[in-house]
């Protein structure tokens, strides 16, 4: 079966389960990756004779699968990787952990268990016919585990991460695309594993020369190894530490690149420290002793050539601070050279929990910039676990409203620079200051509290849903006097009134036939996959399309529509067409056996189980689950089986009302209880012991009532299981006929389309209960008057005052 991304992480994952508490997960992550490297690249080369990586006798992880329950495994497996190292001159890279430290690994029996289970979960893996390159499925691995890693290891060892989404976003707003040339260049000056360099390459389609410098050693390791698992041999990353010791140098200057990115750390204090050598950086002032972000920003700009331009994430005080670091800003506002300021939302990074912001920096045409564009982003983010993390909508839309430069309210908005050099102002860049995108305040219209009414402007900030459903408005008000309305139904019809309108129904309709027509144009390139497809661009070029269809549906957020499909991706349609990709439709919808594997904690949940007790068979399926194949050729037998299982669910209900309504002290079933249950042997054994006694005949007739209830139940529940397992036998051997052009019916139209359009509908009704609600709040709110509430506390007097009468209370 093909190596799917889900099932690759889940190994990976089992795999620092096996190594948790001799070391935290700084140390571990060294361990996993570099299994992880050997792994691929011996695979690679076995499938690859122009691998890179060249692969000796004796160090390979074929030769650390020889060692499993070995006593001396541990520093074997230390001389393996040695060999892989010496041969490619890779030494203080892939050799930097000690498989044979007894501290982190234990001691004998321990370590020789411990690492026979971990080469066994990497063995496991086959990369050969995985086309991870292609996909870089590998290279998505490589970042889930070192998003996890980065959770573990807390504030003070989060550095070496930056989130994948926020990658990508820097590497899409630097300008790098279609046009640029394998000669280009890219600088990260605080690289850290490399993650956003690669994000970058991979928005060059004919690649380019990435250029880095780490100043941790064990990190920028893992920026060697990372560059190598995605095809960057060729990479230059160097170590030391980036402002004292720049290791890009052209004599008394610095290397100059075409781009730059980078997240270096933020208000680093200790920047100084050792500083010799400007390199004329600090042209333009010199940044606080006691606060290094200015510092790296200057660096960047300086490593850029005459037209460079970069991106870099920093935190938000380097927009608003004053004193050095704003004669700084100043400098740099005044010359053109900050092209735009994004702010993102916080706790998005591991280091940190502050919100942070990418400054764009841009030397082309830098005197002619009359203005900033600027984005809010900080309120669209999903939460996950513990931090935020950037949706692909917010991805998609943070990347076109930059570089397109479109202006939405309480979003983006290009700011004159005349307007930011005001005295007001000052030269300060806080993004509040130029976009407000706090949300409208919900306004209490006194004159309708009390003469009743609902006030026009606020049925008017519902403009958009009037836009859609044009007749709407005049369906559910009507006029109460100039400026306000009164609901023409009540508070609990309107959503009723709502779903059961034309405009509504033609909207839904409308949603689902744009979703239809989209897929309909795609359905050819999606049944058309072959081993050469690249999931990436397939995925793009499909969701780009259906958000590019949404852009002028009223009401819907396109970005909205297009999170349904990315959310569905992720979590479904990646691994499907990957299943396809490497096995082709028809072995990737056969049924295969459930993993059971004790001794590597590994159990699937089986989607069909035929047979029963020990001699049941448990079975997987994949890309077709049985419900579709239920669907679309057994609906009767599936009406039938609903059917018998509601009768034995009606048959078990009605033993439990009927002991529910016995079984009490003093009842009818009162003698049969035991620890509050009655079940099929008590009451029989209560029945024979009844009759012998001469008991109670109205105990006795109750008995044989129970009774017969639990022979019913048994009687339903009997024939619903066999009805049950007559369908899964059918659906079994339905999927031994399934043809082709079955199969692409099944995946493409019942699955994947039906998935799709029952999510973007979703996402049009969800809208639409917005405004059901907002409209029912609104009624509530200007329900009663005053007025009326006075005559009611009136009403409500008079009659306590009557019945303190009556009571004889003065």
């Amino acid at each position: 079966m093909a190596l799917k991304k889900s099932d690759l992480y889940s190994s990976l994952w089992r795999s620092c389960d096996e190594l948790r508490g001799g070391m935290d997960a700084s140390q571990y992550k060294d361990y996993i990756l570099t299994l992880l490297f050997v792994k691929y690249v011996t695979d690679k080369a076995k499938s690859d004779p122009n691998s890179l990586i060249d692969v000796p006798v004796g160090g390979s992880f074929d030769d650390m699968v020889a060692l499993k329950g070995d006593k001396e495994i541990g520093d074997k497996i230390n001389k393996i990787i040695g060999e892989l190292a010496e041969a490619n001159g890779l030494e203080k890279v892939i050799d930097l952990a000690d498989f044979n430290d007894e501290e982190k690994l234990g001691k004998g029996k321990e370590m020789q268990d411990r690492l026979s289970k971990l080469v066994t979960i990497f063995a496991d893996l086959d990369f050969r016919g995985s086309r991870a390159e292609g996909d870089d499925l590998l290279g998505d691995a490589y970042e889930y585990l070192m998003r996890h890693f980065a959770t573990e290891s807390g504030k003070s060892k989060g550095q070496f991460y930056t989130p994948a989404e926020v990658s990508r976003v820097l590497a899409k707003v630097v300008g790098i695309g279609a046009g640029t040339r394998q000669d280009h260049t890219v600088y990260d000056p605080t690289c850290g594993s490399g993650s956003l360099l690669l994000k970058v390459a991979d928005e060059a389609p004919r690649g380019l020369t990435i250029y880095g410098q780490e100043k941790d050693n064990a990190t920028w390791a893992l920026a060697q190894m990372n560059m190598i698992l995605h095809g960057y041999e060729d990479r230059d990353i160097r170590k030391g530490d980036t402002i004292t010791n720049p290791q890009f140098t052209q004599g008394a200057r610095l290397q100059t690149f075409d781009f730059a990115v980078a997240n270096p750390p933020f208000s680093i204090k200790s920047w100084s420290n050792g500083l010799e050598n400007d390199y004329g950086r600090f042209e333009f002032g010199r940044p606080p002793e006691k606060n290094g972000d200015y510092a790296f920003l200057l660096h960047i700009l300086k490593s850029l050539k005459s037209n460079g331009k970069a991106a870099v994430i920093l935190p938000h005080g380097v927009l608003f601070r004053g004193h050095a670091e704003a004669n700084i800003r100043k400098e740099l506002l005044r010359r053109g050279y900050i092209k735009g300021i994004i702010g993102l939302p916080a706790n998005l990074f591991y280091g940190t929990g502050i919100p942070a912001c990418i400054v764009i920096l841009d030397k082309e045409n830098a005197q002619a910039r009359t203005g900033v564009f600027m984005i809010d982003a900080s309120k669209g983010f999903m939460k996950d676990g513990n931090k935020n993390r950037l949706r692909s909508q917010d991805v998609h839309k943070i990347v076109d409203v930059f570089n397109k430069q479109t202006e939405i309210g309480r979003y983006s908005r290009m700011v004159p620079l005349h307007e930011i050099a005001d005295p007001k102002n000052a030269y300060n860049l806080n993004i509040p200051r130029y976009i407000d995108s706090s949300e409208p305040e919900d306004i209490q219209d006194l004159h309708a509290h009390l003469h009743g009414g609902i006030p026009d402007r606020d049925l008017d900030v519902l403009n958009g849903y009037w836009e859609a459903f044009p007749g709407l408005r005049a369906t559910l008000f009507k006029l109460n006097r100039p400026g306000y309305s009164d609901l023409a139904v009540g508070v609990a019809e309107v959503q009723q009134v709502i779903l059961d309108s034309d405009e509504f129904q033609k909207f839904a309709m409308d949603v689902r036939g744009q979703v239809d027509d989209w897929f309909a144009t795609h359905r050819p390139g999606l049944q058309a996959l072959t081993p050469d497809t690249v999931p990436m661009d397939l995925i793009a070029g499909i969701s780009d399309d259906l958000l590019a269809r949404f852009k002028s549906t009223p009401l819907l957020d396109e970005y909205g529509v297009y999170e349904q499909l990315m959310t569905y991706w992720r979590g479904m349609m990646h691994d499907d067409v990957f299943l396809v990709m490497n096995e082709g439709w028809s072995e990737a919808a056969k049924p295969r056996k459930t993993i059971e594997d004790k001794e590597r904690k590994l159990s699937e949940a089986p989607d069909l189980v035929i047979g029963s007790g020990r001699s049941s068979t448990k079975y997987k399926m994949d890309l077709i689950p049985p419900a579709l194949i239920v669907a679309r050729y057994f609906p009767n037998e599936r009406a039938e089986a609903d059917s018998l299982h509601a009768a034995a669910e009606e048959a078990s209900r009605a033993v439990e009302e009927y002991i529910e309504e016995h079984a009490v002290e003093e009842g009818l079933l009162a003698e049969a209880m035991d620890d509050d249950k009655i079940s099929k042997a008590l009451a029989a054994t209560r029945f024979k012991v009844a009759r012998h006694e001469g008991a109670d005949p109205e105990e006795i007739k109750a008995l044989q009532h129970l009774i017969k209830l639990y022979n019913d139940e048994a009687v339903a529940k009997k024939a619903a299981k066999e009805a049950q397992a007559s369908l899964d036998l059918a659906v079994f051997k339905k999927y031994g006929h399934l043809t082709e052009p079955e199969i692409k019916l099944l995946v493409l139209d019942d699955k994947w389309a039906a998935t799709i359009r029952s999510r973007v509908t979703a996402e049009a009704n969800a809208l639409t209960m917005a405004l059901v609600t907002r409209i029912q709040v609104l009624g509530d709110r200007y329900a009663e008057t005053v007025d009326a509430l006075d005559e009611l506390m009136e009403t409500l007097n008079s009659r306590v005052s009557q019945h303190l009468a009556s009571m004889g209370v003065a």
